[in-house]
């Protein structure tokens, strides 16, 4: 009788289980689907190299310095606006700040020579006088995430008249102090055979470029994950919209990719201000505006010291570096995020807006 009631068990175990694959496949099968970048909107510029999107005030009064978001050049930038519950822009428009943010649009193969002169000087500059002139002010607050951050920062040092506050979140600047898989990787690069081979960077190797950082996490181990919490509806489109932005990866300006890896990760040209783009020197001494820097204590892809050492590079007299115990997608995507990180965020912002 045990022996039959432990074969019954072992059955229903084992049927639940292919009921919990099956509806795993099914929902895999339809995860282009699902929604993101829900909070509203309107695309108020347009180029060929980006799409500068305003988010609809959710108070009648919002604070005078609107926010400028620059996202980075890799992955898509609605992973800031992932589900109303876990999204950076959504908190922000609800604590009364006037938000805008720069898409990024994929580059074509005409773009191969776009640069960092072309992102910092021209597009962000250009996103910069949009809004200045639109609202009749003088400047607003750059807020900078990952490589966004980066070129923040850079922008800040050549135009910092037009710039009240500047805010980064896990920015690429002290190369020799990131020890992740990712800048180890573009050590060993050959930047500039790949830019007169290939042109851009494309996307299908950025993307493998990523599986390599937690190969386990990001393969097998997840999906187990997945298997065991199918019927959990919230985890589920969580993890859909995560697994979507991971895939939903653009490809690289060639030029722009090659300075990248050749004057950031392997001359750490930027740390030391003798990188250059155009004709203009990047000198980080140069910023002394309100500054604060947002790093992730537990962050792959960019070591927490590579991104803190910016306070040591620029000479504001208000300056704030903020740590958390999360990853680099926890630090913005998350009920941690929300619950830790943005009240302080905020708090920073609605003190000098």
């Amino acid at each position: 009788g045990r022996r039959e009631g432990n074969f019954r068990k072992v059955t229903k175990e084992y049927e639940e289980l292919l009921r919990k694959i099956e509806k795993t496949k099914t929902i895999l099968h339809t995860s282009g689907n699902v929604e993101v970048g829900i909070t509203p909107h309107e695309v108020v510029q347009e180029t060929r190299a980006y799409k500068l999107t305003h988010y609809r005030p959710m108070l009648s009064k919002t604070a005078r310095t609107p926010i400028l978001i620059v996202y980075a050049l890799i992955n898509k930038s609605y992973i800031l606006d992932l589900q109303l519950d876990k999204s950076w822009i959504h908190s922000l428009v609800s604590q009364g700040f006037d938000v805008y943010l720069i898409n990024w649009k994929s580059p074509t193969q005409y773009d191969k020579y776009t640069s960092f002169d072309d992102y910092v000087n021209v597009y962000i500059d250009d996103c910069v006088e949009y809004i200045r002139s639109k609202k009749i002010i003088d400047q607003v607050t750059l807020h900078g995430y990952c490589m966004g951050a980066t070129m923040s920062a850079m922008y800040c040092s050549l135009h910092q008249e037009k710039v009240k506050n500047l805010a980064t979140i896990a920015p690429v600047i002290d190369s020799s102090r990131d020890t992740t898989v990712l800048a180890n990787f573009s050590r060993h690069l050959d930047a500039e055979r790949m830019f007169s081979t290939v042109g851009n960077m494309p996307k299908e190797q950025l993307y493998s470029c990523y599986s390599a950082l937690k190969p386990f996490k990001q393969g097998v181990n997840k999906y187990l994950n997945l298997v065991e919490n199918i019927d959990n509806d919230s985890f589920v489109q969580n993890f859909l919209r995560i697994e979507k932005w991971l895939y939903d990866t653009p490809d690289i300006a060639g030029e722009t990719f090659r300075q990248w890896i050749s004057d950031i990760y392997q001359h750490n040209l930027l740390y030391k201000n003798e990188m250059k783009i155009g004709d203009h020197l990047i000198d980080l001494s140069k910023i002394t505006i309100p500054f604060l820097n947002i790093v992730a204590e537990e962050d792959h892809l960019v070591s927490p010291e590579c991104s803190a050492a910016l306070n040591d590079c620029v000479s504001s007299t208000d300056k704030r570096l903020l740590r958390f115990h999360t990853g680099h997608v926890g630090l913005i995507a998350s009920s941690y995020s929300q619950n830790n990180v943005l009240p302080k965020v905020g708090q920073w912002f609605r003190t000098r807006s």
